[in-house]
């Protein structure tokens, strides 16, 4: 464990880190990316493996970060992630190593992700139709998904939580569906609440769906009873109250934000640190690691930019401005 935390004005304490290690996807989703991709970084200009375990080494022996989630864009486009959750783990075994991804590539991952260390994994699924996930993702790799999501239970990457973006019109109808789902395989079902960012900028208050409503719907038919949570978390969870496998969450971004808790902070795929999600602004890291920093120094400027942690995002209130980036380059 680290020797302190990174605190923040509120007195809340960061010890969960997202690190973002592509803006690149394989998916072009209808509430993350324009249709015709976006203008990808270079090369050179995204963090290495070394830099991004040399800073997780500071997050994990200085400050006791317990949890780190590698995310993208696709994570798996990276070429030998599976090297990095590799160089990560040796820091520290115990690490709960997780990795957001769209599943797509987990048939020839999964294995050498669990064999390397990474502990659970989410996939993102949108829908259970064909047609409609070729709408949503725009992309026809429906059944290249579900069996990755296949081959991450055969690895042992377990619990597998599925994530799916709630958006009115479009895939609410299926939300029952998924909590039946959950209960014959198991999984846990993550409802997630439509965010403002999405690269087209066509995102409006009245495509989410409350966490409320999709809650009530499911319950309708199975009740369910609260999950209570040592740590933090950004879903709100529940099990079945009739004992079955699976759980459900909810994850109100929108409608009921869960900042006051808020224990994660971001790495984006080129470097830049991020207190919350809808920062307008980032601590750049990257130079201060190719110019030959300390990790004294280095660990000062985190600590600088956790203690002025937003106190949290005003969507639905005056003066909200969302950020320039979309989901897809800040990180899941």
């Amino acid at each position: 464990m680290g020797t302190a935390t990174l605190r923040d004005s509120y007195g809340r304490i960061a010890d969960d880190l997202r690190i973002s290690i592509t803006d690149r996807c394989n998916f072009r989703c209808i509430y993350c990316m324009p249709a015709e991709g976006l203008k990808w970084l270079k090369r050179d200009d995204l963090l290495r493996f070394e830099e991004i375990t040399r800073l997780a080494r500071i997050f994990v022996q200085k400050y006791g970060v317990r949890t780190i989630r590698i995310t993208g864009g696709e994570p798996l486009v990276r070429i030998k992630v599976e090297e990095l959750v590799g160089m990560i783990n040796e820091l520290d075994p115990t690490l709960d190593i997780t990795m957001t991804t769209n599943g797509v590539l987990l048939r020839d991952k999964a294995q050498a992700l669990k064999d390397a260390g990474l502990k659970r994994i989410n996939i993102s699924l949108d829908t259970l139709n064909m047609q409609r996930f070729h709408e949503m993702a725009r992309s026809d790799q429906f059944d290249r998904t579900m069996d990755g999501i296949d081959a991450a239970r055969e690895a042992g990457l377990w619990p597998i939580k599925l994530n799916m973006v709630v958006m009115k019109g479009h895939n609410d109808d299926e939300v029952v569906d998924f909590a039946r789902l959950a209960r014959d395989k198991g999984y846990e079902v993550r409802f997630i609440e439509y965010m403002p960012l999405d690269g087209d900028g066509t995102w409006t208050n009245e495509q989410v769906v409350p966490s409320r409503r999709i809650q009530e719907q499911i319950e309708d038919l199975f009740p369910l009873v609260p999950v209570n949570d040592a740590r933090p978390g950004p879903a709100t969870r529940f099990k079945f109250a009739d004992g079955a496998q699976g759980g459900l969450g909810f994850i109100s971004s929108v409608s009921q934000a869960f900042c006051t808790t808020c224990n994660r902070v971001r790495l984006t795929a080129e470097g830049g640190l991020r207190t919350c999600l809808f920062s307008l602004q980032e601590t750049p890291l990257r130079e201060l690691l190719r110019s030959g920093a300390s990790d004294e120094h280095i660990g000062q400027v985190i600590e600088t930019a956790v203690w002025r942690k937003e106190e949290g995002h005003l969507i639905n209130k005056p003066g909200f401005i969302k950020p320039a980036k979309s989901m897809s380059q800040i990180g899941g």
